[in-house]
């Protein structure tokens, strides 16, 4: 897991807890803010995976020159 898929995982719980907390106080613009703040960290997460397998795939074909 690199740094973007951790915070993008932490963005998406955030998000969650602020949204649990906005219904439970009847908060919408709390609610709403944890809606985009999950969304945010669902985007980050996929970019942090895509880029870690980019880099693997790489590695893997640096490996297979090098041999």
């Amino acid at each position: 897991m690199n740094k973007n898929e951790l915070n993008g995982n932490v963005d998406k719980l955030k998000g969650k807890v602020k949204q649990v907390v906005g219904d439970a106080t009847g908060d919408e613009a709390l609610h709403d803010e944890g809606v985009a703040d999950e969304a945010a960290g669902t985007v980050e997460a996929g970019f942090g995976k895509a880029r870690r397998k980019v880099g693997d795939a790489l590695h893997e074909v640096a490996h297979k020159i090098k041999d």
